[in-house]
């Protein structure tokens, strides 16, 4: 990309401006998963006191996932549920969930936004924390879903015999899913009540 903007304030830009913008937009897009794998890497080698390193895990969270059955979209948010456990370690749930909100569907969203509370259960009485704290979400249809998760693919990923399968058995799903958005990020504001 050769052009560049010429505004130095976006109040001032045209359509001209805006052309090379949206050309280096479409580029990230298409190159999305790529940068997403780049990034899961910095996870190798990261164990965190864990019995595999976080890369491990991901991998393995996505392999149980994908032999249990589970549909890309579901596969892909396995394998990116911590992606954030190094950038955003007070919040790496949210890191995720945010990561992939416009590509998956609400109930997947809402796993990946709270699998981090959910997964407590098995170890937050260990850190004087209260295990069933996941409790005060009872009353959304996705709390056992996410009990799912963590029970069936999250929680048991931490093992250095399991026969892991490699990134390049994933990467055609997550092209799959981040090439289309099911949701804007950009919400369309509505009239005022009372306005047409």
């Amino acid at each position: 990309m050769s052009e560049l903007a010429k505004f130095r304030e976006m109040t001032k830009g045209t359509a001209e401006d805006y052309a090379p913008i949206a050309e280096a937009a479409m580029e990230h897009a298409v190159n999305l998963p790529e940068r997403i794998i780049q990034h899961l890497e910095m996870l190798k080698g990261d164990h965190g006191g864990f019995a595999v390193d976080r890369y491990t895990h991901c991998l393995q969270t996505a392999t149980r996932a994908y032999r249990d059955g589970r549909d890309e979209e579901y596969v892909v948010c396995a394998l990116l549920h911590d992606i954030g456990d190094i950038l955003a370690p007070a919040n790496h749930a949210d890191f995720a969930a945010t990561l992939l909100e416009p590509y998956i569907s609400d109930k997947n969203f809402w796993i990946m936004k709270h699998h981090g509370i959910f997964q407590g259960y098995y170890f937050f009485h260990f850190l004087g924390l209260d295990r069933n704290m996941r409790d005060k979400y009872k009353d959304s249809e996705h709390w056992k879903d996410c009990v799912t998760f963590c029970a069936k693919y999250d929680q048991n990923s931490f093992d250095p015999e399991y026969d892991t399968l490699p990134i390049e058995t994933f990467m055609p799903m997550l092209k799959n899913v981040l090439s289309q958005t099911k949701k804007s990020i950009y919400k369309q504001a509505s009239a005022p009540e009372g306005t047409s």
